[in-house]
């Protein structure tokens, strides 16, 4: 079946349509509402919370349903992405904030919304260089989906999070400096309990996809071989 754009079905401002998403009538992914998607990913993803500063928000349909949720946004530091990837700029690399799909998604359905996902941010957000992701320990998997998806890997690292009843915070929120009324609050209730906190050490698991692939040159990671031994997951 042919894969193609989505537009809505309003003309914009400047006289075009506006793109709202990319695949078949059987398979695509397509815009929703930001609450919308914010109430699934705090119902179903394993950390049960939402990235504040993700601005895309893409469901998955397969057949009519709805069965995935995609977020994409700023990186959790938005401003070190020069330090990735020479001559980046905030605001031309995203990084994929939460995933989910529903048990009911056939085999491969991650890799594929992914590979849709990327048409879709090509065609609309044509300043983005790059898109990257971590696959975290806590799924059970290194990383199979954005193999698939052809990312590139980076190798991995350890992050520390805190558990206080139940929801995990980064440790980069200790460092918060207060630059949203929202993770102001939650920083200061992290500092506050965290001699009571749970401290959590996981695996991250690097992956970029290069949207404008003569940035590969200028990334200043090391590219590493696919980890393997990987169990597959669902939920990123």
């Amino acid at each position: 079946m042919k894969k193609d754009l989505i537009y809505s079905t309003q003309q914009s401002m400047f006289g075009s349509k506006e793109i709202i998403g990319f695949g078949s009538d059987d398979f695509y992914i397509k815009e929703i509402d930001r609450n919308k998607a914010n109430e699934i990913i705090i119902k179903n993803h394993y950390s049960k919370k939402v990235f504040n500063n993700s601005y895309i928000h893409l469901g998955c349909f397969i057949n009519g349903q709805m069965l995935g949720v995609l977020q994409f946004g700023h990186l959790l530091n938005n401003l070190s992405v020069g330090s990735l990837v020479n001559g980046t700029k905030a605001g031309e690399a995203l990084e994929l904030n939460r995933m989910w799909f529903d048990d009911r998604a056939e085999r491969n359905t991650e890799s594929k919304a992914l590979s849709y996902c990327i048409r879709y941010i090509r065609s609309k957000y044509k300043i983005m260089k790059w898109i990257q992701s971590f696959a975290d320990q806590r799924c059970g998997g290194l990383g199979i989906v954005y193999q698939a998806a052809n990312f590139n890997y980076y190798g991995e690292h350890s992050s520390d999070f805190y558990e206080i009843e139940g929801e995990f915070f980064h440790q980069i929120m200790l460092t918060n400096n207060g630059r949203s009324a929202s993770n102001s609050a939650k920083a200061k209730r992290i500092k506050a309990s965290k001699d009571e906190a749970i401290k959590h050490t996981f695996r991250q698991f690097r992956y970029i996809y290069f949207i404008n692939q003569r940035c590969i040159k200028d990334c200043l990671l090391n590219e590493m071989p696919y980890p393997k031994h990987y169990n597959e997951t669902k939920t990123n």
